[in-house]
């Protein structure tokens, strides 16, 4: 997970994935997109920390790829400034995924929505803080739900029966004590330091298992931790909003962002080679090996596609080709010239 004010947070306004959703990129962006698409809000979007965890790809594919997918319109990062009520100011960057392909209007329009955004509230890991405040639990809620769930002192001391015989506590046994067990957990100790006090040493036979786990229970009560100052939520809205470039941070104030990109990471990404769509095969490049594309054969090298149409599978034109080909065919010619599989 990101550190707080980073990483990934869908849009929000999407259906369920589906196989075709990333059809149109290459098949190694299409793999990473997938993959990015599966990560939980919050994750670290990083190219290092997607390519630490991806398990086909290093860090420099996988940063050319985080490329191409923001200019094929799923990514998007976003430079907040917060002013929260006491004047104090901060900036957070947040990195937005939509598994729909977006333009870059729509992506302009997200962004100044974000403007005057309240922020306050609770924070959430890998996440900035909630966009809207959440409403309080009422006392009557609270009370409802503890009556409908069983706290975790009480199923720690029901626990007792399975974890020796010697102790087998009633439900009256569980509720008188749940107290005291409560009060051991919120101290610092676990439910096994509660079990592990109440079974320790027991005689070859106990007659009172509820007298003698009310003794242990207050005898070896342990001490009060220091209570941590928590600090209270304060109101916090986002009083500015700059687009920034992914893959090196620069944003709006110094450069210009284009499609999600500065110019510089933008030209760097073109170098690579063009953005690869399924069911057209550059000659400069080809998906499929660790770190990024290999060159591909000269045209002359590669033996005359064959023009018979075949209803099971996808035909098409190259550029600057007027005949129709087999394009999986063309893919496979390409593929044993250069020696792949």
């Amino acid at each position: 997970m990101a550190k707080t004010g980073y990483g990934k947070r869908a849009v929000g306004d999407e259906v369920p994935h589906t196989d075709p959703d990333f059809a149109h990129l290459s098949p190694r962006d299409a793999e990473i997109a997938t993959f990015v698409d599966h990560l939980e809000d919050g994750h670290a979007m990083g190219y290092k920390a997607i390519a630490a965890a991806h398990p086909r790809y290093g860090q420099q594919a996988v940063r050319v790829s985080l490329g191409r997918i923001s200019l094929a319109g799923h990514l998007r990062w976003i430079k907040e400034h917060i002013t929260v009520e006491d004047n104090s100011m901060r900036w957070v960057t947040r990195t937005y995924w939509s598994r729909i392909a977006r333009s870059v209007e729509w992506w302009a329009d997200f962004a100044r929505e974000r403007d005057g955004k309240d922020v306050s509230e609770r924070y959430q890991s890998g996440l900035a803080r909630t966009d809207e405040p959440m409403e309080p639990e009422t006392s009557a809620a609270v009370e409802d739900r503890a009556a409908e769930e069983p706290s975790i002192a009480y199923l720690t001391l029901a626990e007792l029966r399975a974890a020796d015989r010697r102790m087998p506590l009633s439900d009256a046994d569980c509720r008188a004590l749940e107290p005291l067990a409560a009060d051991w957990l919120s101290r610092g100790a676990t439910p096994n330091d509660v079990i592990r006090a109440l079974t320790d040493g027991l005689p070859p036979a106990v007659t009172n298992p509820g007298g003698l786990a009310r003794k242990r229970l207050e005898d070896k009560l342990p001490p009060k931790k220091a209570k941590l100052r928590q600090k209270a939520a304060r109101p916090a809205r986002v009083t500015r909003v700059i687009m920034a470039c992914g893959l090196c941070d620069a944003d709006e104030r110094t450069t210009e962002i284009v499609s999600g990109l500065c110019r510089e990471c933008l030209a760097e990404i073109e170098a690579e080679g063009p953005v690869v769509v399924r069911g057209a095969v550059p000659e400069t490049f080809l998906p499929g090996r660790r770190g990024g594309g290999v060159p591909g054969p000269r045209t002359e090298d590669l033996p005359e596609p064959s023009t018979e149409s075949l209803p099971s599978r996808r035909t098409g034109t190259l550029p600057g080709a007027d005949e129709v080909i087999d394009v999986t065919d063309r893919v496979d010619a390409l593929r044993r010239a250069a020696g792949l599989r």
